[in-house]
């Protein structure tokens, strides 16, 4: 997977983070845990998590080096009631470039925080199996991701055009860079990997962008931008005015059928700690 265009996502990610401020609300972080915010991007709803917690230590996890650029960059640290003093940055909050199905944590976090995350990991048992490890007994995982039927409309486009000249030559070896799961899927696999307390929905979160401009800037920064990595420059800007035009026809126009699968899980508190 190509790595993001972390300037550009931090500025176009306004509906993810609104997701996430409501997934943060579900988490609701007690004084002195420790928490992981895995897939932190940009470091957005970071800070939220951060300014939300008078004591306790935050690590914010990616694997995109670019993403972490970009948070390590940002003055949204220093926002909320309870503000980061950069003097005490380093002991009350880290950021660590670390892959989702490996992490170097084990019996750490009282709490697992996601969002728009897990769908770009294919292997949900090995992500679930290595979230589990990293928590607490009694530790719990609040998250959110696409879901079964996230953006149908946009990519069953996108999948026509692949199969069609000039873009066909280009997508031979194709297989799709995200896993978008369905509530009985995520429970099995959640319950497989040691979780209780399994608590799974989706739920549809349509979202309208402002203008044709906006939509395509928005999908080739976010969407559809492992298909125009593939693409010459020029057929690229065609792919996007392609989908674009039909997207103008839409009622309304320029909305993408997001469907977010919120998920709530628990370690449970008896087990032994992890050797």
């Amino acid at each position: 997977m190509t790595d993001w265009d972390a300037e550009r996502y931090h500025r176009l990610s306004n509906p993810q983070f609104g997701w996430g401020k409501h997934v943060l609300e579900r988490l609701a972080p007690e004084p002195n845990e420790r928490i992981l915010d895995l897939g932190c991007g940009t470091g957005r709803l970071t800070a939220e998590l951060f300014a939300a917690m008078s004591e306790g230590l935050v690590v914010a996890v990616d694997r995109s080096e670019a993403m972490l650029r970009e948070a390590a960059a940002q003055q949204i640290w220093h926002r909320g009631p309870h503000p980061i003093d950069t003097d005490r940055l380093p002991s009350r909050i880290h950021i660590v470039r670390a892959d989702g199905l490996h992490l170097p944590f084990a019996d750490t976090f009282d709490a697992v925080l996601s969002t728009a995350t897990f769908h770009w990991v294919l292997d949900h048992n090995l992500l679930f199996a290595s979230i589990y490890r990293s928590l607490v007994p009694g530790g719990r995982l609040v998250a959110q991701c696409g879901g079964a039927g996230n953006l149908a409309t946009l990519l069953q486009r996108a999948t026509e055009l692949i199969g069609r000249p000039p873009f066909q030559r280009h997508f031979k070896d194709w297989t799709d860079p995200w896993e978008f799961a369905d509530v009985p899927t995520t429970v099995e696999r959640l319950t497989r990997a040691g979780f209780t307390a399994v608590d799974v929905s989706l739920v549809s979160a349509p979202t309208t962008l402002a203008d044709r401009t906006t939509y395509r800037d928005f999908l080739s920064c976010v969407c559809v931008r492992e298909h125009l990595v593939r693409l010459p420059s020029i057929e690229r800007e065609t792919f996007l005015d392609t989908l674009a035009d039909r997207a103008s026809g839409d009622s309304p126009p320029f909305t993408l059928d997001y469907w977010r699968l919120n998920i709530l899980a628990r370690k449970p508190a008896g087990v032994e700690r992890a050797a």
